[in-house]
């Protein structure tokens, strides 16, 4: 059976060295979100580390943006593809940012995928026009990790 840690207090976790690669490396994670009706909602992300906080990009328009619109609250899990049992969750509340959204949606692109950029490349340029995108910088208040790893 494998056991787990938590790092850091109520107020501000720290995403131990150990497994800063998880969100540096392009591995993709799970996010986490509270519905209306309290049900959890999740997804399939695209993350970065900006020092202090785990980025995610999403529009405005998606479920997770208005769960979390409504709700702070999110759960992010990331699991390394080379060893699935060694792992990264962050719990935290989320601060949206609008400003340089789509910059940063390129960054996460050139990170994850060839393309230089999202919008023309991955998803069709038109759609640029029908979407307000938004950065969600999770501000981590919980971080577990595997123990085996730790």
């Amino acid at each position: 059976m494998t056991t787990n840690t938590t790092v850091g207090a109520a107020t501000t976790a720290t995403i131990p060295a150990s497994h800063l690669d998880l969100l540096v490396r392009p591995v993709s994670a799970v996010l986490s979100t509270i519905g209306s009706d309290g049900s959890p909602q999740s997804s399939i992300v695209w993350v970065d580390y900006d020092g202090a906080c785990v980025r995610v990009n999403t529009t405005a328009e998606r479920q997770k943006a208005r769960n979390m619109g409504a709700n702070p609250k999110v759960s992010l899990l990331v699991v390394d593809p080379e060893n699935r049992a060694r792992y990264l969750q962050i719990r935290g509340d989320v601060e949206v940012v609008t400003r340089g959204a789509v910059e940063h949606l390129d960054a996460l692109t050139r990170k994850y995928t060839r393309h230089p950029r999202y919008y023309g490349f991955v998803y069709p340029a038109e759609q640029q026009a029908r979407e307000t995108r938004i950065v969600c910088r999770v501000h981590p208040k919980r971080v577990t990790v595997d123990a085996i790893h730790s």
